[in-house]
Order: C-alpha cells, then sequence, then structure tokens
C-alpha cells in the first residue's frame, strides 16, 4: 500500500475539506482594499490619493474613477523606471526581489516587470490551492508519491544590484518550498542549464531514473521535450518510460490546439489541468475535473477589474483607451469577451495584462482564455479572436485527420490590391490547398457573422501556407528563446509578418 501517498492524499482531502466556498466577490473587495491600505503611503499612492479612494462609499468605483488604465510601456516610463534608478516605494512598498523578464509574443526586448517577496507568496499561496484541488480529480493515492517534471525557463536567475532576474517560471521553480524539493524534477542542477536545448538533452538522459507522474509547462515545449525523451529511449510513447504519467498541468495558453498532437504522444490517457501563470502574476487555476474552465485566485494578491472587448475600447497599439468601462466581477455576464485589467501586490495598477477571457460560471468565478489584445484582428471589420481561430483550427484537424500544433494569421493587401487573410498551418497536411482555403473560410462564415459580412465586402479571401511546424519553433528560437513562458504569436502585423515570410522562405531552402 501506498502508505505515503495516502498520507499526503489525507491531507489535502482534509484541508480541501476545512477551507470553505469562497465568497469570490468579497474576497475581491478585501483584496482591493488591502492592496490600497498597503500602498497608499508609496509614491504611486500619494500620487493618486489613495487615502481618499479608502474613505469612499464604493471604493471600487473610486478607485477605476482615479486610476487610469496602464499597459506595461505607460507604467514603466511614467513609475517602474524610478526602480531601475534606485528609488524606492515607487508602486509598492521597498524595493522588488525580482524583476521577471517577458519579451511577451510580439517583440524581442525584453520587459522588466516587478516581483515582490509578496507576490512570491501570493503565487505559493495559489499553488496550493491548485495542490488541494488535487482531490477534486480522483486520483490515485500512489500519484502523490510520484516526481512532478516542472519545464519553464533556467532557474539559474542572473544578478543585478539589489535584486534578481529571470522568467517569471525560473523564478517560480526557484522558489518552490523545501518540503516539494524531493519530488521536483528535473532537479536543481539541471534546470540552471541556460540553453534549452542543453537542458532538454540532459532531461532526455536522466528520463529512466525518474518516476514521473505530473508534467507542468507550456504546451509546445512540453512536446518537444516529450518528443527528445521518445527519440533519445527509441519508443513508441513516453508512458513507456514514465508509466505512471498521469496529469498535465498546462499553462499560459489555450491547451486546446495542441490536444491533438499532445495525444499522439502518449500511451494512455492522462488529466490536463489548465493553469493561468502569467508574469504579472499567478490568475487562474482549474479547480474540478467536469470544466476545462479556470478559477480566478481571487484571494492571492491580485484585483481584477474586466473591459468589454469592443475594437473601439483598443488603440492601434494594442493599447486600452481611457474611456473604455470597466466592471467588477459582480457585474460581469457569462460568454462574453472581455479585456482582463489586474492590480496587484508586485504594484501594477489597472494593468492591461494582455489577455481577453470569457466567464462560464461568474459565482464559481470561472473563465477561459479567449485570445490576446494584439491578436484580435479586426482588420476591415473581420472582428476574429484567437478562440474562433482555434476553433477553426481544431475543425480543420477533424475534417483532413491532421495535426495542426502551430499556426500564425496576418490580414494584408496582396498584389491586385485586395486584403486576404494570410494563414501559415504549422503541419504535415497533404491535402490539396484549394480544400483547406475553402474549409476555413466557409468554416469561419458560419461561426462568425462579422467575419461573414467582411467577406461580402472588404475582406476579398482566405490563403493558407502548409509547412513543417519546425519553423514556428525556429521562428521563436531565432527571434526570442525555446522554452520558458515563450508563445508563438498567433496574429502578426504586416511589418513583421513580412519578416516571417522571410525567415521561412530562407528555412525551406536550407
Amino acid at each position: 500500500m501506498a502508505i505515503l501517498g495516502n498520507i499526503i492524499k489525507g491531507i489535502i482531502n482534509l484541508t480541501d475539506t476545512l477551507s470553505s466556498e469562497t465568497n469570490h466577490i468579497e474576497a475581491q473587495k478585501e483584496v482591493l482594499k488591502n492592496l490600497l491600505e498597503t500602498a497608499k503611503e508609496t509614491q504611486f499612492g500619494n500620487y493618486y490619493n489613495f487615502e481618499e479612494i479608502l474613505t469612499s462609499e464604493n471604493i471600487e468605483k473610486a478607485f477605476a474613477k482615479k486610476i487610469p488604465y496602464f499597459d506595461y510601456n505607460s507604467l514603466n516610463e511614467k513609475w517602474w523606471y524610478k526602480l531601475h534608478n534606485g528609488e524606492e516605494n515607487v508602486t509598492w512598498v521597498g524595493n522588488p526581489s525580482y524583476f521577471a523578464l517577458s519579451s511577451g509574443t510580439t517583440g524581442k526586448t525584453s520587459k522588466k516587470i516587478p516581483v515582490t517577496d509578496e507576490m512570491i507568496a501570493a503565487i505559493k499561496s495559489s499553488g496550493i490551492k491548485q495542490v488541494t484541488a488535487l482531490n477534486n480529480f480522483d486520483l490515485p493515492a500512489d500519484f502523490f508519491e510520484k516526481d512532478i517534471m516542472m519545464l519553464g525557463s533556467s532557474t539559474d536567475l542572473a544578478e543585478k544590484e539589489d535584486h534578481l532576474e529571470g522568467e517569471i517560471s525560473g523564478i517560480s521553480a526557484s522558489n518552490i518550498p523545501f518540503w516539494f524539493k524531493g519530488y521536483y524534477k528535473p532537479g536543481e542542477e539541471i534546470a540552471k542549464i541556460e540553453d534549452w536545448d542543453e537542458r532538454v538533452q540532459h532531461i532526455a538522459e536522466n528520463a529512466k531514473t525518474w518516476d514521473i507522474g505530473a508534467l507542468s509547462g507550456i504546451p509546445a515545449w512540453i512536446e518537444l521535450m516529450l518528443q527528445k525523451v521518445i527519440e533519445f529511449h527509441n519508443l513508441k510513447n513516453i508512458h513507456e518510460i514514465w508509466p505512471n504519467l498521469k496529469v498535465y498541468t498546462s499553462g499560459g495558453v489555450a491547451f486546446g490546439p495542441y490536444e491533438k498532437s499532445f495525444k499522439a504522444l502518449l500511451g494512455k490517457p492522462v488529466t490536463v489541468i489548465d493553469t493561468y501563470l502569467a508574469s504579472e502574476g499567478y490568475i487562474a487555476t482549474q479547480v474540478r475535473p467536469d470544466t476545462d474552465a479556470m478559477q480566478l485566485n481571487t484571494e492571492n494578491g491580485i484585483y481584477f477589474e474586466f473591459v468589454p472587448m469592443n475594437p473601439d475600447y483598443i488603440n492601434a497599439d494594442g493599447s486600452i483607451k481611457q474611456n473604455a468601462p470597466s466592471l467588477t466581477l459582480e457585474q460581469v455576464k457569462t460568454n462574453t469577451d472581455y479585456i482582463l485589467i489586474i492590480s496587484t501586490v508586485s504594484g501594477a495598477w489597472r494593468y492591461l495584462i494582455g489577455d481577453t477571457i470569457e466567464f462560464t460560471d461568474v459565482e464559481k468565478a470561472e473563465i477561459k482564455i479567449t485570445g490576446r489584445t494584439k491578436f484580435f484582428l479586426n482588420t476591415v471589420g473581420s472582428q476574429l479572436s484567437v478562440n474562433k481561430m482555434d476553433d477553426a483550427i481544431k475543425y480543420l484537424e477533424e475534417k483532413f485527420s491532421t495535426r495542426i500544433t502551430e499556426y500564425t494569421i496576418c490580414a494584408k493587401r496582396f498584389e491586385d490590391d485586395e486584403f486576404y487573410h494570410s494563414w501559415y498551418l504549422g503541419s504535415e497536411m497533404i491535402n490539396e490547398n484549394d480544400k483547406i482555403v475553402t474549409a476555413l473560410d466557409d468554416y469561419l462564415k458560419n461561426a462568425n457573422k462579422n467575419y461573414s459580412v467582411a467577406r461580402s465586402k472588404a475582406l476579398k479571401g482566405v490563403k493558407v501556407k502548409v509547412i513543417p511546424v519546425e519553423n514556428f519553433y525556429d521562428w521563436n528560437d531565432n527571434n526570442k528563446k525555446k522554452g520558458g513562458q515563450v508563445k508563438m504569436e498567433r496574429v502578426m502585423k504586416e511589418e513583421k509578418f513580412a519578416d516571417w515570410e522571410k525567415f521561412v522562405t530562407q528555412n525551406s531552402k536550407k
């Protein structure tokens, strides 16, 4: 009998039983109040008079009225730059212990996002919530004795004056609790290797010595790691070497487009649990098996606001217009796209994280990621969000019995002076291109009335090129780096798309 596993499962069960059902609306009100109380003597708190906001009859309304929207560029240019000049108490008390480096998905220049000790504590608290929620997934007791593979960025953080820098996955992994280190793989020594290919090579070489029960990481990089292990050991599937693998915790990107290619690497089914860890904080996690939606972490250092997704509220650079209305958790509805706005214990205030979400259950505060504000394709009025594009890709996979692991799209004017949606699909499809174009175009017309209207007016049609999925990985490797939080940009502007097409052309000639 798995005695230790039963003990751990018993503790998780007891913790889950003792924890009362969260009132998410009240939890959010308390989080906002604590944020304002803690930061009221900071430079930011004094400038925007947090004291006055705290005395308001409706704190949420006063907060939204007093504080403007920020994105990374505006908050960094007006406030966070002071942190790099040695100033303290800027947007949060004291100085951050870490800066999360994030190139995002739209550029090479790395952002430096403050990560305070309070944020580390909030991430740990949300992590505990995720662990206790495993009680809902009916896992056997011996699962809780198995190793957990966390594949993120390097944990070898760079020392810079009074703080450390690295990607958020590396920062989080470097702060795992002491009691967890015995379960954590690939282990501290391998996790510190900066070069992603070298790190994965070491994982493949050591794979036989580990009994992996769970995987955690962004789907694209998890798939490449599994492929490497399978190839290195000449396996048919990953369960031949890790027979007790039962859980995969996805994160940071919708799992749907990767589902088919991921399952192809398995020998038996695994439980997929979605999580939402961003450089700015641990946003949400899936807590029950009868949905693939994630529950917002409403109690742990993040206050959420929601702006209805409307092209009129978004500037050309993807930032949000100041006149855009915001809603609280108490005001939102299901099946509506919202732009996510957060305020955090790291000193982000009314911050545009860049993602769009929809609620599947308001009472449970459960959401799905639907796309990115910068990836919302509205050229000539087509109004395509990433979730609509993902649905179209799944449709093509089923119709043509194939796997499409990656894709990107641009709305551009071609030689005939007409606008087309130009798609690149990462797949091994051998069907005729015309059939793919027709199927994709017809699906989008039926699924999205705005797209259908655009197709009858300024949007001339669809163009598709099928390329090896390796082109997408090489592009990420060439422009940023492999692994970690790096994700393929689903929608590109014409200038960057020109670079992409040039890259693909050069790559195909090698």
